[in-house]
């Protein structure tokens, strides 16, 4: 009896290694807890626009552009410390030095520069919001740096600009839940921006 128990045991062992029947275990990531949302208005004293802004999020104004002093004091960033991300705002007004041709063209330019990783670019036809503010979304889809970027203006005296980064590598599959949470704030932002 102590024989066919040794031999039962030594066949099941030998028939559960065959290596044909190993399964790589699928990579996984993170767990992300995203609050739910809710805002607050943006609608500080001399800027030229104002919006409505998450309440888990922070204004900054953005003093310095790549090392440089910003163009002027209007462009800030919504800072996502829980995310770790965040949405680049830079106010432009037009003028015959800088007319709505050239900055439109600019922000398509740095929209279409992500194309180099991204598998495709989706631009949003243009629109105006409730408060008569005419904005485009381009979505960068794929593993590029930004995955949404945006446009809102009158076409004749405000222009923005907005881009949203995170501070990690750009990996489309595990950024996916953020950048869906995201989608909805920035199309709140955009709904809401009103020029002063």
């Amino acid at each position: 009896m102590y024989r066919y128990l040794v031999v039962f045991f030594i066949s099941i062992t030998l028939y559960s290694c065959r290596p044909d029947t190993y399964v790589p275990k699928p990579r996984g990531y993170f767990g992300v807890s995203l609050p739910q949302h809710a805002y607050q208005k943006f609608d500080l004293p001399g800027f030229p626009y104002s919006f409505d802004y998450p309440t888990y999020s922070t204004v900054v104004r953005d003093t310095l552009f790549f090392g440089q002093k910003a163009e002027n004091p209007y462009w800030v960033y919504i800072n996502f410390p829980d995310l770790n991300g965040r949405i680049y705002i830079s106010y432009k007004q037009i003028s015959p030095a800088q007319p709505f041709s050239k900055l439109m063209e600019d922000a398509h330019k740095l929209s279409y520069f992500h194309t180099k990783k991204a598998d495709d670019i989706r631009e949003s036809s243009p629109h105006m919001n409730p408060n008569n503010v005419t904005v485009v979304l381009y979505d960068v889809l794929g593993d590029a740096a930004s995955t949404y970027q945006f446009v809102a203006t009158d076409s004749f005296h405000h222009f923005i600009r907005g881009a949203l980064y995170f501070d990690v590598s750009p990996n489309a599959d595990s950024l996916k839940p953020a950048n869906d949470f995201m989608r909805v704030d920035i199309e709140r932002l955009l709904n809401t921006l009103k020029w002063k």
